[in-house]
Formats: structure tokens, C-alpha cells, sequence
């Protein structure tokens, strides 16, 4: 923590603090979407959908951070969104209903991106194909610069 948030009290630390999760969160989002792209590159298209994943998950989470909202511990958060809808800029308002539905279904292929379908016995470097793999991370990869931009805005 910076030497301003230990000498600041009260409200105004709390927000410096969520400030800085909030960069930190999407710092990291930014981190796995390039590993994401990475994992492409190599074919390895599990990999890109898991990446991809944590990536827009960190990246709303980033967002609900920045106003201290307390999101629920879990992979999908998209719910949370609307507790934030008045208070963002209407270019990242306009994709919540995509970005929740996003979320909801990379939550649920994270396992299977990892371990495959076991009871069907796919491994996951056959459970994802190329073309969904390039589609997701490319709307993720949009998404990530959206609410990248707005905690960059943001002072």
C-alpha cells in the first residue's frame, strides 16, 4: 500500500484502497487476456478459454472493486452489475447485458477449459475448437479494454 493510503483515514482511505485493488484487478485481467493470446498463437485452445475467463471476470470485478462493491465470491459475478449501472459511462453500460451473459457462459466451460468433460471422457484439447476459442477471446479481449479504460480514467 502507498504511503498516501497510511496517511489518509476514514472514507477516503477505504476509496484509496479500492482505487488500487481495482488497477491492481485489472492489471492482472490484462495480464491473462495476453496469455489468453498467447495460448491461442500455440493452438492450445483450452487454455485461451480459461484465460479468457479469468480475464473478464477480474475485469468486472476490477469495476465492482472501484466502487467497493462487495461482488459475490464466485466466477460469475455478473449479476452485481446492475449496483454499478448508473454509475458508468454509457459505452461500458451499453455491453452489461453481454458481458453478464459472457460471464455466465465462460463460467461454466472453466472447468471443463481446465480438466475437459470427464464423465464423457473428453480432455479439454478436444472440447474446444478453434473458432470458439477466436471468438470468445475476441469479444473478452474487447471487453477487458472497456473497463480498462474506464479504471484508467479514473483518478
Amino acid at each position: 500500500m502507498g504511503t498516501e493510503a497510511r496517511h489518509k483515514t476514514g472514507r477516503d482511505c477505504e476509496s484509496m484502497i479500492n482505487i488500487e485493488m481495482a488497477r491492481d484487478y485489472i492489471e492482472r485481467a490484462r495480464r491473462y487476456a495476453t496469455e489468453a493470446d498467447r495460448a491461442f498463437l500455440d493452438g492450445d485452445f483450452p487454455t485461451t478459454v480459461r484465460r479468457a475467463q479469468e480475464a473478464l471476470e477480474l475485469s468486472v470485478k476490477a469495476v465492482l472493486r472501484y466502487f467497493a462493491i462487495e461482488y459475490p465470491k464466485e466466477h460469475d459475478v455478473g449479476d452485481a452489475l446492475h449496483e454499478v449501472s448508473g454509475k458508468v459511462p454509457d459505452n461500458l453500460k451499453s455491453k452489461f447485458p453481454r458481458l453478464k451473459e459472457l460471464l455466465s457462459e465462460l463460467a461454466r466451460v472453466r472447468g471443463p477449459a481446465m480438466y475437459g468433460y470427464e464423465r464423457e471422457g473428453i480432455p479439454a484439447s478436444k472440447a474446444f475448437s478453434k473458432e470458439y476459442a477466436a471468438e470468445k477471446l475476441k469479444e473478452v479481449r474487447e471487453l477487458v479494454e472497456l473497463c480498462s479504460r474506464f479504471i484508467a480514467e479514473k483518478k
